[in-house]
């Protein structure tokens, strides 16, 4: 027989899990030396958040970025993201692993949300001032700003989850068996 269900009890311990990889995107996003942008070939040019640099094979001249105040914008919402997604994780930790805590959930879901809007703006003001800055025919949006949007869905997801979750007081404690949502009597 096959039984398809949920176990919120295992919740408890998956959804500080997907915090745990959105920070590990975060910081891989923030911590790039490139991957960000790269000119169409990736050969002449490409820009982390940080620094941008031009050149070819090994002759690369790179500029810090944090001369304009876009950038510095940017690197702030994504810091601040982050340490916010940081004490997230911390808060929905204990909440759900160590003792659960139902009361602390809503609070976790607030700070993802929270952390989710600075990084959407942070995300959307990257590519619009450097198209602006420097507009020189066509740009990929690469891999670690990839890893930025990846850690931005995880924590939108989460959060919806953490606000949701306080009327399963009863499911998350185990005190309700599982409901399933398909069986089969095979």
């Amino acid at each position: 027989m096959f039984r398809c269900g949920i176990s919120y009890p295992r919740c408890r311990w998956i959804l500080p899990l997907i915090i745990l990889f959105a920070i590990i995107f975060d910081i891989i996003a923030i911590a790039a030396q490139s991957g960000w942008v790269e000119d169409e070939d990736a050969k002449t040019h490409y820009a982390s958040m940080w620094t941008q640099c031009r050149g070819r094979n090994d002759q690369w001249d790179c500029k810090s970025l944090m001369e304009f105040s876009w950038a510095q914008a940017v690197a702030a919402l994504m810091i601040i993201g982050l340490i916010i997604l940081i004490i997230a994780f911390l808060v929905s930790f204990f909440a759900l692993c160590c003792t659960l805590s139902i009361s602390m959930l809503p609070i976790v879901g607030g700070l993802l949300i929270f952390a989710v809007i600075l990084q959407i703006i942070a995300l959307i003001i990257y590519p619009v001032k450097f198209n602006e800055l420097i507009y020189e025919g066509y740009y990929n949006y690469t891999w670690a700003y990839g890893f930025g949007w990846g850690a931005t869905l995880l924590m939108l997801g989460c959060g919806v989850i953490f606000c949701c979750l306080p009327r399963y007081e009863d499911e998350l404690a185990g005190m309700v068996k599982t409901k399933y949502i398909y069986s089969s009597s095979a």
